[in-house]
C-alpha cells in the first residue's frame, strides 16, 4: 500500500479508505520506510482495484492487511506484495 500511496497521483486518503485505516496512518508507514529507505516510487498501468459489487481479496502478510479487488490485475498484486514484505 505504501507503493501505491507514492506512485504519481495517487490520492492518500481514497487509499487509506479502501483498506479501512485513517490517511494519517498511511502517511506515518510512508514517513518510516522513507526513513528506512525502503520505498521508491514506482510506477503502473494496472487500474480498478475495485468491482462494482465490492468484492474484494483480503491478505494479512507480516503484519499489514492487503485488501483488493478482486479483479486486480496479476503483475500489479505481486508489485504491491513484494513492497508489503520489503517494508
Amino acid at each position: 500500500m505504501v507503493a501505491r500511496s507514492l506512485e504519481p497521483g495517487a490520492n492518500v486518503s481514497a487509499l487509506a479508505r479502501e483498506i479501512g485505516i485513517l490517511p494519517s496512518q498511511l502517511f506515518g508507514w510512508r514517513s518510516e520506510a522513507a526513513g528506512k529507505g525502503k520505498v521508491k516510487r514506482v510506477s503502473t498501468s494496472a487500474t480498478g482495484t475495485g468491482t462494482a459489487d465490492g468484492t474484494a481479496i483480503e491478505l494479512f502478510l507480516d503484519g499489514m492487511l492487503v485488501r483488493v479487488g478482486a479483479d486486480v490485475d496479476e503483475d500489479h498484486l505481486r508489485r504491491v506484495l513484494r513492497a508489503v514484505r520489503s517494508a
